[in-house]
């Protein structure tokens, strides 16, 4: 991050640059608890079961879930806009309803939905949302986020005036002009192109990189697979599953062995037939998924008995199941 948002940011809230580790991470005080949370409306549908979470300082975690899996209801608990049925939710020790004040504070929100007055100037909006938080005036800040976020030159402008990429913008600048410690980005490129999405993405790093605590939901898999440290998966109410990226794409991802083919085959031979193999590309490809976590993979053996039957290949590779494809088959199972 450049040193203005550096310049921005509490002493407290950087975060080392080197020697941090997750083992260290996790065995500090989660930054967010969220503790046997439930939510069930007048009507009787449970939006959320027994949620528990902990959210490590200065990580970015993605929670993942199909539309009305539960995400913003989550959010919107944990930033206070809504009661919970039972359990508790803390924001670096704070609790969410009785420590309101303290805990919101804590808190900056950049919610789905663009609302904003549409005659004011991006100026006046992010400097009226400092204050609804009691902070005094500081142009200085103001400024320093405008102009990280690329709005400085539209500060005059008014909210009507803007494309939707820049509206999404100014409300991250709002959710900041509080200097908050943790930031819940709720589907935060939604409706925007895809080279201001990535433009986004960096400057979510940079907030991270200096200590700020980053919750995104989003649809776009390929964001979390890009940005998130940790990835939580939520379903029908329920965390379905808690994990640190790479490990859960370990885990839960299969391994596929392509084999480019010498000549192509019309169909895979009987004695092939327990290797549960596939043909692609016109029979050109025969592919053998297996497991990472298996203790014999079966390639040695896949390989002796092509050779056994005479089918020759030229080249092969191996390709890692994608975070989207893990993630339909976590909801698939729950279906």
């Amino acid at each position: 991050m450049n040193s203005r948002i550096e310049q921005a940011l509490p002493a407290e809230q950087v975060r080392p640059r080197a020697g941090a580790t997750p083992a260290a991470q996790t065995a500090a005080p989660p930054v967010v608890s969220v503790q046997n949370l439930s939510k069930v409306y007048a009507s009787g549908f449970r939006a959320l079961d027994a949620i528990n979470l902990d959210i490590h300082r200065g990580e970015i975690f993605a929670l993942l879930g199909p539309n009305g899996a539960g995400k913003t209801t989550l959010i919107s608990i944990i930033c206070g806009l809504v009661n919970a049925s039972a359990g508790a939710v803390f924001a670096n020790g704070h609790d969410v309803v009785r420590d309101y004040r303290a805990a919101r504070e804590l808190i900056g929100l950049v919610p789905q939905e663009l609302t904003t007055d549409a005659f004011e100037t991006v100026w006046a909006t992010v400097s009226f949302s400092r204050g609804l938080f009691g902070k005094p005036r500081d142009d200085a800040h103001v400024e320093r986020v405008l102009r990280d976020l690329t709005l400085w030159e539209k500060r005059n402008n008014r909210m009507m005036t803007l494309s939707g990429g820049m509206k999404r913008r100014v409300m991250i600048a709002k959710a900041l002009a509080h200097e908050p410690r943790i930031l819940f980005l709720d589907e935060p490129t939604a409706g925007v192109d895809v080279e201001l999405r990535r433009e986004m993405w960096n400057v979510v790093r940079s907030l991270r990189a200096n200590g700020v605590t980053i919750i995104l939901t989003t649809h776009y898999i390929e964001e979390a697979e890009e940005m998130a440290d940790r990835i939580g998966v939520i379903h029908q109410g329920q965390l379905i599953v808690v994990e640190e990226k790479g490990e859960l794409m370990r885990k839960l991802g299969e391994k596929r062995l392509i084999l480019q083919l010498h000549e192509p085959l019309e169909r895979i031979p009987p004695a092939l037939a327990g290797y549960n193999l596939e043909l692609r590309a016109d029979g050109a490809e025969l592919i053998y998924s297996y497991d990472t976590q298996a203790e014999h993979t079966g390639i040695t053996a896949l390989l002796d008995d092509l050779n056994a039957a005479g089918i020759g290949f030229r080249d092969l590779r191996t390709k890692q199941s994608s975070l989207e494809e893990i993630f339909v088959g976590l909801v698939g199972e729950r279906q």
